[in-house]
């Protein structure tokens, strides 16, 4: 004789959630989730600065690629600019009499600055809501301000 196996008469999955009770019929689960989609459900999320205490603002974009390698092709082409800018300064200087090695400082002084201050502007332009902070920006716009300063004085040599 052979021994037989019972089969389950279930459709027990041999875990249970906290909460879930048995079904009553193999064929009816419970659906806890509605049967249609919302109308929102395929288009896109904007999120807002204010959220829903203040719909009148102005909703945040997030920075694309797109925008950054163009930001940074800008910000390239304005280094190679400011690279023949600064020679010129220095073969000016020289003409004015100032020591060399005081106007190739002072070159590379406004150098440094033009290029922080563009890079300041370059990014607010990008995205204003992400970096025209304090932060941000703060430090791009003192160091800039300050190189082109020195640059000056250095230049009076």
């Amino acid at each position: 004789m052979q021994d037989q196996k019972a089969t389950p008469t279930t459709t027990d999955p041999g875990f249970k959630l906290p909460g879930q009770t048995a079904p009553t019929t193999p064929t009816a689960p419970q659906d806890p989730m509605p049967k249609t989609a919302p109308d929102t459900a395929n288009q896109p999320v904007e999120i807002a600065p204010g959220g829903a205490t203040n719909p009148s603002a102005a909703p945040l974009r997030d920075t694309s690629g797109r925008d950054l390698a163009i930001g940074g092709a800008v910000l390239l082409v304005l280094l190679v600019i400011y690279f023949f800018v600064r020679n010129a300064y220095v073969h000016h200087l020289v003409v004015k009499r100032v020591a060399p090695s005081s106007a190739g400082s002072a070159g590379w002084l406004m150098f440094v600055g033009l290029s922080f201050l563009s890079f300041a502007a370059v990014l607010a332009i990008i995205n204003a809501a992400k970096y025209l902070t304090l932060a941000i920006t703060g430090p791009l716009v003192i160091i800039g301000v300050a190189a082109l300063i020195a640059a000056l004085f250095i230049g009076r040599r």
